[in-house]
């Protein structure tokens, strides 16, 4: 069998994993299941939309959950995670097996950023609020400067390799866990991948199905970890996939390409307020030291929060 034919079946086998899953702890956990909104689903479908295109959904989802007040600060990553997975499963079967690359250097790299991600699942989803609010600010900035870099074509060159050895190998899989890592958080993974496999010598389409692969596989192992923890929102993560997912295929099959230099620099500017909003939002958060649960009682009051999350 050829290795990427390979690598898909286990994909659709571990998306078939994800989806019973979710399934199976939503029915249950304490919550009554609702379908998600009309918006809900509109977000989904324009965030992967743009994603697809280039754009990037997590910084993007974030901003608008923020700005709409539709998901608690504390079960944002989680939301991201879950929501966008299946959208983001979608785009590697329809990518990944049109851009070759070294195969031992695709797998190492793909397996770095699972262990990545379930570690990582596992430390965001028992976060507090603040701490998420403070984790998730910083990661804003970060991909609003990946986007700036975007912008103004400050990535490296690369190479023509379609893989590295020695070396270079063990910094590509150390940094890819890092990486995986950083997704739990809501910071994506495709820009920083894409400086990685440059700065390695790397061909830059090469870091196409490394990316791709990477967020497919590691989103439903850091999602389980979520859901489990019921960190995250589960009407609007339904909204992002049932959106997500239509969102992917029109923008794949049908409009393939825009000129989206306004855009980019539109949600540049969307994403450096969210920062800048979540850190204040930190600082609003905060109390003092003898204070034994600084965050029950924020999160059970807000109406944007799903009820039967457990904020610990």
């Amino acid at each position: 069998m050829n290795p990427i034919t390979g690598l898909l079946a286990a994909l659709g086998a571990v998306s078939a994993f994800f989806v019973t899953g979710w399934t199976v702890m939503a029915r249950a956990s304490k919550q009554k299941f609702q379908s998600p909104s009309a918006v809900q689903v509109g977000v989904g479908a324009f965030t992967n939309f743009f994603d697809t295109l280039g754009i990037g959904s997590y910084a993007s989802t974030t901003a608008i959950f923020r700005l709409f007040r539709m998901v608690d600060d504390r079960v944002i990553p989680g939301t991201l995670n879950v929501g966008h997975t299946l959208p983001t499963v979608v785009q590697t079967f329809i990518y990944t097996s049109i851009i070759p690359v070294d195969v031992p250097t695709l797998f190492s790299m793909i397996g770095a950023s699972i262990l990545g991600a379930w570690l990582g699942a596992g430390v965001v989803a028992r976060w507090p609020k603040r701490n998420v609010q403070i984790g998730m600010g910083i990661a804003l900035l970060v991909a609003a400067g990946l986007m700036l870099m975007t912008q103004l074509k400050l990535f490296p060159g690369g190479g023509d390799a379609l893989g590295v050895t020695g070396f270079k190998f063990v910094i590509a899989v150390a940094v890819n866990f890092f990486l995986g890592a950083l997704m739990t958080l809501g910071i994506g993974l495709y820009a920083p991948c894409m400086i990685l496999v440059s700065l390695l010598g790397m061909n830059p389409k090469a870091a196409f199905p490394i990316m791709m692969g990477s967020c497919a596989f590691l989103m439903p192992t850091g999602s389980i970890r979520f859901i489990r923890e019921q960190s995250y929102h589960m009407r609007a993560s339904l909204g992002l996939a049932l959106g997500g997912i239509p969102g992917v295929l029109l923008a794949a099959y049908i409009v393939k390409e825009l000129p989206l230099d306004t855009v980019r620099w539109l949600v540049i500017a969307v994403v450096v307020y969210t920062s800048i909003s979540m850190l204040w939002s930190s600082r609003a958060s905060a109390v003092p030291v003898a204070t034994t649960s600084p965050v029950l009682p924020q999160f059970q009051q807000s109406p944007f929060a799903n009820r039967e999350q457990s904020p610990d």
